[in-house]
């Protein structure tokens, strides 16, 4: 198939899930980090699957950056995380809230400071 404007070939998202819709596991966000867990990939594991584990291997991701990376749909990534996930191949942790996130006049204030340190 020829490809969008956007670069995005023209596949639906169902192919790449091998036609699995919604994920197994409604814990799965958009902001959710994604993990490997550093065990070797079973040998018949779908290629879709088996992306998301490459995009992963020493690092984490968020399900957003998987799917950007991946060139996929996020509902696309997120069933496919929560399969890695059931098989123990991936672990996933939910976003930070905001609550906890530091105060944005706080760190501007810091950033301030060690401006004028550096002047």
């Amino acid at each position: 198939m020829t490809g969008r404007r956007s670069g995005r070939p023209l596949v639906p998202a169902y192919l790449s899930t091998g036609g699995v819709a919604r994920p197994s596991r409604n814990s799965l966000e958009r902001l959710s980090v994604l993990t490997g867990a550093g065990g070797p990939a079973p040998a018949g594991l779908p290629a879709a699957q088996h992306a998301v584990l490459e995009a992963l291997d020493g690092g984490s991701l968020t399900v957003v950056e998987a799917a950007a990376l991946l060139k996929l749909p996020v509902s696309a990534v997120r069933v496919l995380a929560a399969a890695l996930i059931d098989q123990g191949l991936v672990r996933a942790r939910p976003p930070v809230p905001s609550a906890a996130l530091p105060d944005r006049d706080l760190l501007k204030r810091v950033a301030d400071g060690l401006r004028a340190l550096k002047l």
